[in-house]
């Protein structure tokens, strides 16, 4: 009997346990300063676009993402299955090239991506066009994991992320 017991009790504690992972290595990829390039990258490897963070250094909800979400072994291999992921640093000065080819720099891309508070998550489609925004840190994995599924599903064609949201709920 206590082996059936310690069995149940592991069987409803271990979906609790999610491992958990630096972002840095296992969320985001390495970017190498072009976007167009990427683009290709997404389309050869069946991914449904590009999502970037724009985030800034000493952002306390950039960091809450990073340690409370996109840590998560489930939410970076899900998202990985569907997209190229990459930070932008809003004040940054790094160059690097736009989706359609032009030199810029991470603040200048930023910019022109009003990605003006942080963290601002913006998916793009495989041409490069800005799909989907959603500012700020969501509250748990599971409401960036259902952000996920309303790009993916196209969801976002037809009706705004709380709406989606709210029609998930059991």
């Amino acid at each position: 009997m206590r082996w059936l017991s310690l069995v149940l009790t592991l069987a409803f504690a271990l979906p609790a346990l999610a491992e958990v992972r630096d972002p840095h290595s296992h969320f985001f990829m390495s970017r190498m300063g072009d976007f167009k390039d990427e683009l290709s990258t997404a389309k050869q490897d069946g991914k449904q676009g590009v999502l970037i963070m724009f985030e800034m250094e000493e952002c306390p909800f950039c960091a809450r993402m990073k340690g409370t979400v996109l840590n998560q072994s489930e939410v970076q291999d899900w998202y990985r299955k569907h997209f190229l992921i990459y930070t932008v640093d809003v004040k940054g000065g790094t160059d690097l090239t736009d989706f359609q080819g032009n030199a810029t720099s991470e603040k200048a891309f930023a910019l022109a991506n009003r990605a003006r508070a942080t963290p601002t998550f913006l998916f793009f489609d495989l041409q490069g066009n800005a799909i989907t925004r959603f500012t700020g840190a969501t509250q748990t994995p599971e409401e960036f994991m259902l952000l996920g599924r309303y790009v993916v599903e196209g969801a976002y064609k037809t009706q705004a992320f709380n709406i989606y949201k709210k029609a998930a709920k059991p």
